[in-house]
């Protein structure tokens, strides 16, 4: 039986590359979609010739009614709840704290944490009742671990993440459902172009691998910690950071 898997904020970046790394070990996809544009016609296209079916879904991750709404239309659509959710769907400012605007911090945290929440809820109340063993798997940052600067309200809201998905693995474990983190560095995406002129060159030098991260660089992790090789690993996180994240601060020359 096909299995099914729903990515939120599946349609770009990360979450697109997820979407497609599912569909290429034998899943049907959802994904969820904030604004319409040709990425989802497009994802909907690329999985449908790795022979399998996607179906996207507009919803707003941190709208309680919208997100309620969305597992109803992901059984109606896909024939059942679904056996996989990663909670991919995410936003970023850039702002130093003396300057954070109370609204920013108060959408990152809807979107990121409030999200991620609000899709283990009730994802997981539609695995129970179909009788589903699932797994949830949640995107973390290296801002898990280590406060960054200009990126307060983010790294409040991922370091909420690794704290939710240890509470939620516990309540949910005795249903058969796995949740886990992964934790990325530094990925070369549209968005992280966006910060800073030479991303790639400047965050290479500080990771050992010596070379940023790709999103298909976090497919193999994701889709590991959902299948049966990770049937004993439950309220983890996973750090794919190219080491970097595990480095200490060292002098170029010692």
């Amino acid at each position: 039986m096909t299995q099914r898997a729903l990515v939120t904020g599946g349609d770009a970046g990360i979450g697109r590359t997820l979407a497609l790394a599912f569909a290429d070990n034998g899943y049907d996809v959802g994904f969820t979609y904030l604004t319409p544009s040709t990425h989802v016609d497009s994802l909907v296209v690329d999985v449908a010739k790795r022979g399998h079916k996607a179906f996207g879904f507009q919803s707003d991750a941190g709208d309680a009614g919208a997100v309620t709404q969305l597992y109803v239309d992901v059984e109606n659509a896909m024939g059942g709840a679904p056996d996989v959710l990663v909670n991919n769907a995410g936003i970023q400012t850039w702002s130093p704290l003396l300057d954070l605007d109370v609204a920013d911090f108060d959408r990152v945290i809807r979107t990121n944490l409030r999200g991620c929440f609000l899709n283990t809820q009730i994802a997981a109340k539609h695995m129970i009742a179909a009788g589903k063993q699932g797994a949830i798997i949640n995107l973390g940052s290296g801002c898990n671990k280590l406060g960054f600067p200009n990126l307060s309200d983010y790294t409040a809201s991922k370091g909420g993440i690794e704290q939710f998905t240890k509470a939620s693995a516990m309540e949910l474990g005795p249903y058969g459902i796995r949740v886990n983190c992964v934790a990325p560095g530094a990925i070369a995406t549209d968005r992280t172009a966006d910060e800073t002129e030479g991303y790639a060159e400047k965050w290479s030098a500080l990771t050992p691998l010596r070379r940023v991260g790709t999103p298909q660089d976090m497919a193999g992790p994701v889709v590991f910690l959902a299948s049966d090789a990770a049937a004993f690993v439950t309220g983890q996180t996973l750090y794919v950071d190219g080491g970097v994240f595990s480095s200490a601060p060292w002098p170029q020359e010692y």
